[in-house]
């Protein structure tokens, strides 16, 4: 169990981990590049997001369907 838990602790980044990541985002990428990755990473999301909830759109318009097929 103490492994267990150790391993959650170890797996999610804390504050001053978040800050070290940035501090060598920024040294290799440089304070030009990183608003860009920002923008493509959002974009990204935000396909993602719209296509999943375009699927989830058309598997609740099926479930309409079959339900009224059932009560005719």
């Amino acid at each position: 169990m103490e492994l267990l838990s150790s391993l959650l602790i170890v797996g999610i980044p804390g504050g001053a981990s978040i800050f070290i990541i940035a501090i060598v985002a920024l040294i290799i990428f440089g304070p030009k590049k990183l608003p860009e990755f920002g923008r493509a990473a959002g974009q990204t999301l935000r396909e993602f997001k719209n296509a999943t909830s375009g699927m989830m759109n058309e598997h609740d318009e099926k479930d309409k369907k079959e339900i009224e097929k059932k009560e005719q």
